[in-house]
């Protein structure tokens, strides 16, 4: 079972490296120009100059704070609301208009109006970071409240809990797979909207950074940014869903 657990990936790997050395030979025969795309070699050893020197720490480190500080942020809004919005139906049909109305709206088009308001420093960052993660995490979280079992509320009635008491200890519990799920979608939403609003602060971070390059036409500097990127995005999620299991391991029991 190990061996078969430790074998699981190699044939991803496998289909990166063929692609890898697909785009060596096409930029080395002349079929991709090198000016808009390096041979993924020259790309490594500029990304290993990167890594060696120190030089990603700084940006990595200042978005992944925008990144987590916005994430923490609309999860909890977006807990919160799902719970008080599926468990009390005032609540419901007080809220219910608003976030329809906020909702569909893609939020990389409020990141404008939030500059007007908040200026292009730290605040308006994560607050773009933080809208994007709070309604797929409301509405998850809003869903797995109403699919409660009902016998198990019936159960909790019975035994007399409180409304509290059944909310955070039965309801949240049996709600939490879906929560779990719409946090995790939200993280990778998160990454886009911190990058994005980077990108038009014109300040810090690796969006930042990534369009400098490209306006300076520094396009090795860009793709080895790009990969960092990249595998910050899979680190992210490969311990967001060690996270999942540990809160979930009741249900691989």
């Amino acid at each position: 079972m190990r061996v078969d657990r430790l074998l699981a990936p190699l044939p991803g790997l496998l289909v990166l490296a063929a692609l890898l050395l697909g785009l060596e030979w096409a930029v080395e025969a002349g079929l991709i120009r090198r000016a808009l795309m390096p041979a993924p070699s020259t790309i490594a050893l500029r990304l290993w100059d990167l890594l060696a020197s120190g030089d990603a720490l700084a940006p990595l480190l200042q978005t992944l704070r925008l990144v987590f500080t916005g994430f923490a942020i609309g999860s909890a809004i977006g807990i919160a609301a799902g719970l008080a919005m599926g468990w009390w139906p005032s609540v419901f049909r007080l809220l219910e208009p608003l976030v329809e109305l906020v909702r569909p709206i893609p939020k990389s088009a409020l990141v404008p109006p939030l500059m007007l308001f908040l200026g292009i420093g730290f605040a308006m960052k994560v607050t773009s970071v933080a809208l994007v993660v709070t309604f797929p995490v409301l509405v998850n979280t809003l869903q797995g409240v109403r699919g409660v079992d009902r016998v198990m509320l019936d159960a909790a009635r019975t035994h007399g809990w409180p409304a509290r008491h059944t909310l955070l200890h039965l309801v949240l519990p049996a709600a939490l797979p879906l929560v779990l799920a719409g946090m995790r979608i939200s993280l990778g939403l998160a990454m886009v909207l911190a990058l994005l609003s980077e990108m038009l602060a014109g300040e810090g971070g690796l969006g930042f950074l990534i369009l400098d390059m490209q306006r300076s036409f520094r396009v090795r500097d860009m793709y080895a940014w790009l990969v960092i990127l990249a595998v910050l995005g899979l680190a992210l999620n490969w311990l967001f869903v060690l996270a999942e299991r540990r809160a979930l391991h009741w249900q691989r029991r």
